[in-house]
């Protein structure tokens, strides 16, 4: 039990017993043992007790962390200029994944309408029930902007996903003492889930470079998941350019590595996390579907499932080197920096963005596509040979 945690309400609670109830029935009904990626997407997508599909409040001040759109307007109004090039060469169209509370679509929007870019459409797929209708309050100004319930069978335009691959479910595994791998899954004992280490499929470990080489007991994710959206991303995009000839592509802005850093002998405990309440910590059975649980992403193995299914590598790079390139500095000056009361604001978000200690070098931002490239500006920042 994590003790310094806030206390859940009573009603919260019972939407977690729900929650732990249903995953119990799923352990019993697979002989007792359930994979990890199978208990992480109960947790966060089972549909009325899940973390993402209850409805508790997840972003800001309220909820149990915030991301960057949250921050300050200007991450999105930022972000615009890229997609706007990139639609440039396209279709005016975008598609959201994971919209949050519709802060980033707005902030989006908005820029675009005062810089001339035209968006004829502004799709988002959010599995979220109490999200979407957050969104759909938020986004009634712009006529746009629509939902859908998955993947379009075609796209030509760009997509964005902030936050959105580190929420996907991952498999762990660890080497065991005879130096074998091990998938590491969920069972059920008196005192609730644990952890059960079972003989896994070696195709599991076919992500990590120079396996053999980490030592007995590393702990790690692999990311199945991740990796198939990011071929349904390829699906797409062929698809679009089939139907009308116009490419198109993804912005994926997310805390990870690519894959010579994050499989570090340092790193031997993986980089699973659960956010509540504004705390974090690394128990993914403290409150089942009261949490989030997230896990670094491999950027090196999202780059190569798509470059697979027939996408081009656009760009990478990390947070800091492209909202620069693409002109955060120059949104931030649109505000007089002597008046303190609107500038100082502005000013430490930007800060928290870019700097290193803060999202600057953290979160990557992965761009893939067919048929379209970044401006010359991005060269600079570009670190694609870091994959």
């Amino acid at each position: 039990m994590q003790q310094h945690l806030p206390a859940p309400s009573p009603d919260a609670l019972s939407a977690s017993r729900d929650l732990q109830n249903l995953i119990a029935d799923e352990i019993a009904r697979h002989d007792g043992w359930i994979s990890f990626s199978r208990y992480m997407e109960l947790a966060l997508y089972a549909p009325d007790v899940g973390y993402y599909s209850g409805g508790a409040a997840k972003l800001g001040k309220d909820g149990d962390f915030t991301t960057a759109p949250e921050m300050t307007p200007l991450f999105g109004a930022t972000l615009a200029h890229p997609i706007g090039e990139l639609m440039a060469q396209s279709a005016p169209h975008i598609l959201e994944f994971g919209a949050g509370t519709g802060k980033l679509a707005a902030d989006i929007l908005t820029e675009c309408a005062a810089a001339g870019i035209h968006v004829e459409s502004y799709s988002i797929v959010e599995l979220s029930g109490e999200l979407r209708a957050r969104q759909q309050q938020a986004l009634a100004a712009f006529p746009q902007v629509k939902w859908l319930d998955g993947f379009p069978p075609a796209f030509s335009g760009v997509a964005v996903g902030n936050e959105v691959l580190d929420a996907m479910p991952v498999m762990l595994v660890v080497k065991g003492e005879d130096g074998n791998w091990l998938e590491r899954g969920v069972a059920l004992n008196e005192h609730g889930f644990v952890h059960e280490d079972r003989r896994c499929d070696p195709a599991l470990i076919a992500q990590i470079p120079d396996a053999g080489m980490l030592p007995i007991g590393y702990v790690t994710e692999v990311h199945p998941v991740g990796i198939g959206f990011m071929r349904s991303l390829a699906t797409m995009f062929n698809a679009g350019i089939a139907q009308t000839g116009k490419g198109g592509a993804a912005i994926l802005i997310d805390y990870g590595f690519p894959a010579g850093e994050y499989y570090l002998d340092q790193r031997g405990a993986g980089t699973l996390m659960c956010h509540y309440r504004h705390h974090a910590h690394d128990d993914p059975f403290y409150l089942p579907g009261l949490q989030d649980i997230t896990a670094h992403v491999d950027f090196t193995a999202m780059a190569i499932a798509a470059v697979k299914d027939g996408l081009e590598m656009v760009g990478y790079t990390n947070q800091a080197g492209f909202l620069l390139a693409a002109g955060l500095a120059d949104r931030l000056l649109q505000t007089a920096p002597d008046d303190a009361m609107a500038y100082l604001p502005k000013a430490n978000a930007v800060q928290k963005l870019t700097s290193p200690a803060e999202m600057g070098e953290l979160f990557k931002v992965l761009v893939v596509g067919k048929g379209v490239e970044l401006s010359d500006k991005f060269d600079r920042a570009d670190q694609s040979w870091r994959l």
